[in-house]
This record gives C-alpha cells, structure tokens and sequence, in this order.
C-alpha cells in the first residue's frame, strides 16, 4: 500500500530483457534516500507500479518487472536514464498525505493537451481503456505514474480528465517532463471498485446465479404480506 506521494525521483541505469519468460529486470539508481532502511523483497512503487526489490546496495536497487506488467503499464518503454517516481510503501508512521493507492495499473493514457495556468500546469489525459472514467470523478483522486493527484475536470462523452500541477509538484514528479503524446500509468481510487461492487450486489445476481440482495428483500416482505392476507 502506497500513499501517491512520491518520495524521490530515481533513474533507470540498466535493463536487462529476459528472453526466457519475456521480463525484464531493472536497475534504478540515485535512490539512496529510499534506501536506508531496505529490505530484499519490500515494495517499491515504480511509476505507479508496485514492485518487488531483489537486490539494493547504498544507491541503486533491482526489480523484476513481468510480462503482463509491461503489457498494462509504460514501464516497457524505459530506457536507460528515464526518470521514474519512487514511493515506498507505507509504515506505521506514514503521514496519509494522498490517499490510498495499491500499486495495481489499471491503464495507461495518454497525454492530450499540457498548458500552463500562471505558474501551474493543466493536464489533459485520455486512458486506453475508456472503461475507467466511471472512477474518475471530478474532485476525486487519481494516481498517475503513482502520483496522487487531484481531478479538475472529466468529460465522459469524449473520454478524458484534466488534473493540474502547482509549481511545487513539477519539481517533484516525472510527470511535469512529459509531453503531448507521451503515456502515464493510471489507477483509479479503489474506494470507487468496492462501492461498485457493493451497489451491484442489491440490483444483479451474483456468479452464482443468486438473486440480487434488493429482489431478496422484496420478495421477502410479500411473502410477509401475503402470509398476512392468508390469516
């Protein structure tokens, strides 16, 4: 569990692809603020992407990133010296400053449209997967290259989101770099999933084939009624 408030930003020193399974492993160095208190196989989120570190020296640390990572994430599209937001996960003591981001890519999208507003940034994004716009709410939060950031305004017939950057948080994240065209890693808030998921219980049946709680409920209390008519 990550917070979406990016800690450092490190670089890409090396990539080595696996010819075998079709991953590759990564070498982020410049990572020594990170590092001081790690472990082989903690968390560290990448751009978003919850990873695992198998190796770590006072600078640099090692990932293994899976197929199907770089197929749902931009992680593929490293290269040697790419910047990428560092966050580790949480502790016990970590202040909540954004809110609770998993490390789970949803989708990538790309960027539409960056203009600037006084000294801040707008920018406008649009996600390979349009199916993720109905957690994007405007106000609510978003995770972007494992950022949390707020969302100034969303257009769900023509598939976009716009969030904005202050001046503070260009200097901090990967993000203020990019440019019309280029790709970012999305997770939506999960609080949005699970109350999904919750409404759907009362209105549609299960896999199981069961019917909705709110059928249940009704059926229930005409049966109630016409034991009641019956007496």
């Amino acid at each position: 569990m990550f917070t979406g408030i990016v800690e450092i930003i490190g670089v890409v020193s090396q990539l080595n692809h696996q010819s075998e399974d079709g991953g590759t492993t990564l070498t982020i160095s410049n990572a020594s603020e990170i590092l001081s208190d790690c472990h082989l196989g903690d968390s560290i989120s990448v751009n978003g992407t919850c990873l695992t570190v198998t190796f770590f020296d006072e600078s640099s640390f090692k990932v293994g990133v899976a197929p199907e990572t770089l197929r749902r994430t931009n992680l593929g599209s490293l290269k040697e010296n790419s910047k990428v937001n560092l966050e580790r996960a949480v502790s016990a003591t970590t202040r909540m400053g954004g809110h609770f981001v998993q490390g789970h890519v949803d989708t990538v999208a790309t960027i539409l449209k960056k203009e600037p507003d006084g000294n801040a940034l707008t920018f406008r994004f649009q996600p390979r997967d349009k199916a993720v716009l109905r957690y994007v709410v405007e106000k609510g939060y978003v995770t972007l290259d494992g950022a949390s950031l707020t969302v100034t305004q969303v257009d769900d017939e023509e598939g976009w989101w716009e969030v904005m950057l202050i001046s503070y948080t260009q200097e901090k994240v990967v993000t203020a770099s990019k440019s019309p065209g280029d790709e970012v890693n999305v997770e939506v808030d999960q609080i949005g999933k699970y109350v999904e998921k919750a409404v759907e219980g009362y209105f549609s049946k299960g896999s199981s084939g069961e019917p909705a709680i709110l059928q249940k409920m009704v059926e229930r209390i005409v049966d109630a009624r016409l034991l009641q008519a019956k007496q």
